[in-house]
């Protein structure tokens, strides 16, 4: 079951536009993006079909994202574009995280949340005066008894609220990745190649190839060929030239292949039609709805975003991917780019006080309190509190949603409970403690015995992957080793 939220805001442009394509009545509810439009406009002429084409001519600029290149969409993003971010499914792979909240609510990086990547990275974040953001549910009806069954039917049961903006083209998102894209260069791609639907992909080695669903393109870099998860010769098929996408040939021949990332351009009327008409029983857009619009001869073009991305569907993703941002002297993702900044919550908490605490290559969120206590190689999550004597290494703390007071602790402490937070002279390395964790005083949470896979959920954690996670809320008595 799919579940997703469609999120837009408008721009405040002129009150009466001419454009050199054609007129448009577009909606005030629509996708803002906040790059700097520079260069002289393009000319974009829209197509219903893709039969009866001329060839396109692509340059790596029109399918590569670059930081060098310049965008100028004309109309504007923030007055044609609808974006639909989905928010995965049940998650089970990135369970317990995902025990008492949806993929996208899982903290990240100390003070953000998964969605805030896609919904925040790069342009989207640019907010012109007003704007809207929309949770949309999964849902039953009496014409669709069935809860969202895939990412194609989530658009699927939604298409008459999509189809009611004035809007060239819809830009899906997936709120479970980490990177940082511009968007306004990827819808340029899509006009610029006259693609009906526009794919972003990953320049592939061959050792990572083989998790992922891959692409071959023509020398236009139109895509032409799907295989899902190839091994043996049918890997060896799926090689491609990237150099079609823009890399230079040192890092073409290093990786031969392009993986799909799962985030789409697709052309609003394409997308009515493939929906409603061409696959009214197709549920996926990767495995179904994607390559079924390459078999019936429509432009399906490949966009090559060569930078830091992760899908963070597992434990141990989400574990590296976290401990990413605390790496020297560059992280694999900084929350620190100055052009294109990630918002979240404002939350208006207090400083974090450190009081005689050791804390190296560290990354530390709001309003903690930390005590005499040795903090290496990990993230901290907001309003952590962690007692003197305590040691943390390789650990993920994601902190807790609210403060206790004193009067709270010690109710807790007189009927022998532990109140939020990691207690004294505790050692924790290599784990991940959810929210509100109540972890006592002298616990070891150290995997001593290098267990690999472990289900202990009355216990309060499970292990995957050799990493220990403590289970939302959960209370680990004083004495505890695991």
């Amino acid at each position: 079951m799919a579940s997703f939220s469609a999120i837009g805001v408008s721009g405040v442009g002129p009150s009466s536009t001419s454009f050199k394509t054609r007129d448009l009545p577009f909606s005030p509810r629509s996708l803002s993006f906040s790059s700097t439009i520079s260069g002289e406009k393009i000319t974009w002429k829209a197509s219903s079909g893709s039969h009866g084409r001329a060839p396109v001519i692509v340059s790596p600029k029109a399918v590569s994202d670059s930081r060098n290149g310049q965008t100028c969409l004309d109309p504007d993003a923030s007055r044609s574009v609808l974006g639909i971010i989905l928010g995965g499914g049940a998650g089970t792979r990135l369970y317990p995280l995902t025990k008492k909240r949806a993929k996208p609510a899982v903290p990240l990086g100390a003070n953000y949340r998964l969605i805030d990547i896609p919904a925040y990275a790069s342009n989207l974040g640019g907010y012109k005066n007003e704007g809207f953001v929309e949770v949309l549910a999964a849902q039953q009806s009496p014409e669709n008894p069935n809860w969202f069954q895939g990412t194609a039917d989530a658009v699927r049961q939604y298409l008459w609220l999509f189809e009611e903006h004035n809007v060239l083209e819809f830009l899906v998102l997936a709120g479970d990745h980490l990177y940082r894209m511009d968007y306004e260069r990827f819808i340029q791609a899509h006009r610029e190649t006259d693609a009906d639907i526009t794919v972003a992909a990953l320049p592939m080695d061959e050792k990572r190839a083989t998790a992922f669903g891959l692409m071959k393109i023509d020398e236009e870099g139109r895509i032409i060929e799907f295989a899902e998860k190839p091994k043996g010769e049918q890997l060896k098929s799926m090689k491609v030239d990237t150099t079609i996408l823009g890399l230079d040939d040192e890092r073409a021949k290093d990786m031969p292949y392009i993986a799909s990332m799962g985030i789409y351009v697709v052309s609003k009327d394409v997308m009515l039609d493939l929906l409603r008409d061409k696959f009214p029983g197709a549920n996926d857009f990767g495995s179904e709805i994607i390559p079924g619009a390459t078999s019936l001869g429509l432009r399906v073009q490949a966009y090559l975003y060569d930078g830091y991305w992760e899908d963070i569907g597992t434990i141990e993703a989400f574990y590296n991917a976290n401990l990413g941002i605390t790496k020297k002297p560059v992280p694999d993702f900084s929350f620190y780019d100055r052009s294109s900044p990630i918002y979240t919550q404002p939350r208006y908490l207090p400083p974090s006080k450190m009081l005689d605490a050791d804390v190296t290559d560290s990354v530390i969120g709001e309003g903690c309190v930390i005590k005499n206590c040795k903090i290496h190689h990990s993230v901290v999550g907001l309003r952590s509190c962690i007692s003197e004597g305590a040691i943390i290494e390789d650990t993920l703390l994601m902190g807790a949603d609210y403060y206790e007071t004193d009067a709270d602790r010690q109710f807790l402490m007189a009927k022998g409970s532990v109140a939020i937070g990691i207690g004294k002279n505790s050692h924790i390395k290599r784990a991940i403690i959810d929210k509100n964790a109540r972890i006592g005083d002298n616990v070891k949470i150290i995997n001593g015995d290098n267990v690999q896979e472990a289900a202990r959920e009355t216990d309060g954690y499970f292990i995957k992957s050799g990493i220990v996670t403590v289970i939302k809320d959960a209370l680990i008595p004083s004495g505890t080793i695991i």
